[in-house]
């Protein structure tokens, strides 16, 4: 998993055009305080360029690269015990999908044996929910977590909080406020909603992932796996 630190079922017809002109009204509320689309956004944060995702990183934190298959399908933010995991979906032109989405986690959560709570956050409606995870001396516990969701033009951007942030407020506010500078783009390609948008890994973590994919094909005594990192500084 690279590293970085410093110090609904079909495709619309309308998505086949980039742009804003379609953008509900309430993503358009949303919007106005980030998570931010490309086009509206001219400051100079810095952020992680992912492609589809350009991702701030606050001093002390770190951002890993989830990939799947070969691909890069998530950015999650590191901040000590906290972190939130970042995934962005195509979205139908004219509406937003993020109710939708929040009634089926919850559905799903309860049905697996974990919890949800739809309350009001910083975001608007969100998640307050305990996951079951595999433990194995306990068999299962319960952890919670936030589900928090901005639906944008054509886009629709996930966090899902987990640690300390995910039960106290002190603890998110940077998480928190990096997630509000993140900067979706989109792309005018046709998708179907809630097809995840793929992201793209920088080219210093391609060129580190290229030269330990290498070496890891060179016979030694010792087959060790180890993912690959980089390390971003300012």
């Amino acid at each position: 998993m690279p590293r970085f630190r410093r110090g609904r079922d079909e495709v619309d017809d309308g998505d086949l055009a980039p742009g804003r002109d379609g953008a509900t009204e309430a993503a358009d509320s949303r919007l106005t305080n980030g998570p931010w689309d490309v086009q509206d956004v001219d400051d100079e944060v810095h952020r992680l360029d992912l492609g589809a995702l350009h991702v701030p990183v606050p001093d002390g934190c770190e951002v890993r690269v989830d990939v799947q298959d070969d691909q890069a399908v998530a950015a999650t933010l590191v901040d000590g015990r906290s972190a939130v995991q970042i995934h962005a979906f195509a979205a139908p032109k004219r509406s937003g999908i993020w109710d939708e989405v929040r009634e089926e986690i919850a559905t799903s959560l309860r049905t697996s044996g974990g919890s949800a709570e739809e309350v009001d956050g910083p975001f608007g409606r969100e998640l307050r929910a305990r996951i079951p995870v595999p433990d194995a001396a306990q068999g299962q516990h319960l952890q919670p977590a936030r589900f928090i969701g901005v639906d944008g033009p054509r886009w629709f951007l996930r966090g899902l909080i987990t640690g300390a942030a995910s039960t106290d407020p002190n603890q998110a506010g940077v998480l928190e406020s990096a997630f509000r500078d993140v900067v979706v783009v989109r792309g005018g390609e046709a998708m179907a909603p809630r097809e995840l948008i793929p992201l793209r890994l920088p080219r210093e973590a391609l060129q580190q992932v290229e030269a330990q994919q290498a070496e890891q094909q060179k016979p030694t005594l010792e087959m060790l796996e180890r993912g690959p990192e980089i390390t971003e500084t300012r």
